[in-house]
């Protein structure tokens, strides 16, 4: 039995394949490889999924698109799937207003391709992405998964919202076990180039201005990958019940929603600082004003996964960016050198 995981070649996913390889996993792993972020990247995630234990054996990948359900549905033929860890998706809150076609194509055509596939293989579980971004600009702290979501602030946000009621609606009608999971700002190893974390890296260390939105005054709940990977791996060894116990809207279906955080929300001051501490150098600033699609503030209340899952993040900040800088350092020089 095979563990689908979409999105292999992206940021998180690639770590959470590594893990279920090295416990002895079956994993098959599909990405189209989009440019939004640098293909090469991705292909050295790949990459380093093969060179880590079991990768060689256990990991199977194919450069397909989950938005072509005729593409996918040839490509998986004869494989027996268990469980799906659906973190394929078009990212990005800035670029959601550049090209709203893109998110409309991955992440709603794309996540009810994925509740097919769950739904004609019958699997035990799904586990999917959805995104902080819900809660917009809610301005009750920490954000709790009880609280509405309805005033979405952003085309992603919005295609996030929708995939939750889409995986409600089938579990419902279907019986599929899923777990949707609201990630809160990730940030590590292999991380993605459009995030801040990167981004203030790479022009800190190359004496090049960032730009500062909102004179700083945001927070994040900023997330260690490890951190992450454990809950993603939790939540997938722990699938829902389907025991018709009445729900919040009177929703009996097994379907569960967790929000992924590090439950601390720091100032973007204090993440410049980390980094500029890191890396040795102060940070030339470009400041701007709040960008449309963001939020002023994000914060996770853990306490839903951490009874049910005993999900407990262990990498505060402090600790996270030196890690983030060493590997970012390496990486670069091995791609330069």
């Amino acid at each position: 039995m095979t563990i689908l995981v979409t999105g292999a070649a992206g940021f998180i996913a690639s770590h959470v394949i590594r893990l279920l390889a090295a416990r002895g996993e079956r994993v098959v792993g599909i990405d189209c490889l989009t440019d939004y972020n640098p293909v090469s990247l991705k292909r050295d995630r790949l990459e380093a999924i093969r060179r880590a234990p079991g990768g060689t054996d256990l990991f199977t990948f194919h450069e397909i698109d989950f938005a072509d359900h005729e593409a996918m549905d040839a490509a998986l033929a004869g494989e027996e799937i268990r469980s799906i860890v659906h973190l394929g998706a078009q990212a990005g809150v800035r670029y959601s207003i550049l090209n709203p076609r893109a998110y409309a194509h991955s992440n709603l055509v794309g996540h009810l391709n994925m509740l097919e596939l769950a739904r004609q293989r019958r699997v035990a579980h799904m586990v999917y992405a959805s995104s902080s971004s819900v809660y917009g600009t809610s301005p009750d702290l920490p954000f709790r998964v009880e609280a509405r979501v309805d005033f979405p602030i952003s085309l992603y946000a919005a295609t996030k919202k929708a995939d939750e009621l889409l995986s409600e609606s089938y579990s419902h009608l279907y019986r599929i076990p899923q777990t949707g999971l609201r990630f809160f700002t990730v940030y590590g190893p292999w991380g993605r180039p459009d995030m801040a974390v990167w981004g203030f890296t790479e022009k800190v260390l190359k004496g090049e201005p960032i730009t500062v939105f909102n004179g700083g005054n945001m927070r994040r709940d900023f997330t260690f990958i490890d951190d992450i990977v454990a809950g993603v791996i939790a939540s997938l060894d722990n699938p829902p019940p389907d025991d018709g116990a009445e729900k919040a809207g009177g929703s009996r279906s097994p379907h569960r929603l967790y929000n992924i955080g590090n439950n601390q929300a720091e100032q973007l001051e204090t993440l410049i600082a980390l980094i500029e501490e890191s890396c040795g150098r102060k940070a030339i600033r470009i400041e701007q004003p709040m960008q449309p699609g963001d939020v002023p503030a994000t914060y996770a209340d853990i306490s839903a996964i951490q009874r049910d899952l005993g999900f407990q993040p262990s990498t505060p900040l402090s600790v996270g960016i030196p890690l983030w800088v060493d590997w970012y350092k390496g990486y670069i020089a091995g791609k330069t050198g």
